[in-house]
């Protein structure tokens, strides 16, 4: 082969390896761009049915919760969602409601939690190899 016929072959071939790249990216672009949009399709439903359930005070008060605990936040958060949703809540959720709630979580959280003991054992831990006699 010639030089300039293989220099086109391997032109021909970068370009094909290059679109290849190209189109892959470009898929996988539009996919990060479509999950995005479903979260923030998620995120503003979420907001949407929390102000409808929760008035000015509760609202605010999960979200000061969700700064100093977001995990707690967020579980008092699914369970007002769920309540929502299986039709559990009525009127709108004063303070004092979220606060109960909030103590159901904190007793389940507690409830769920391990208590775990460390046992040591002296008599183990004070023989040692440099005390026996060979």
């Amino acid at each position: 082969m010639e030089d300039s016929e293989l220099e086109s072959l391997r032109s021909k071939r970068m370009a094909q390896i290059q679109s290849e790249l190209g189109g892959s990216q470009g898929d996988n672009a539009e996919k990060q761009k479509q999950a995005e949009q479903q979260r923030q399709a998620v995120e503003d439903m979420k907001h949407s049915i929390l102000t409808q359930v929760l008035n000015q005070a509760a609202r605010a008060r999960l979200n000061t919760l969700m700064i100093g605990k977001p995990e707690k936040g967020r579980m008092v958060e699914n369970m007002l969602l769920r309540m929502a949703q299986s039709g559990q809540i009525v009127n709108k959720l004063g303070e004092d409601e979220l606060i109960g709630l909030l103590e159901q979580v904190n007793s389940q959280m507690q409830s769920q939690e391990r208590k775990t003991t460390v046992k040591f054992d002296r008599r183990r831990a004070a023989l040692d190899d440099s005390d026996s006699d060979y």
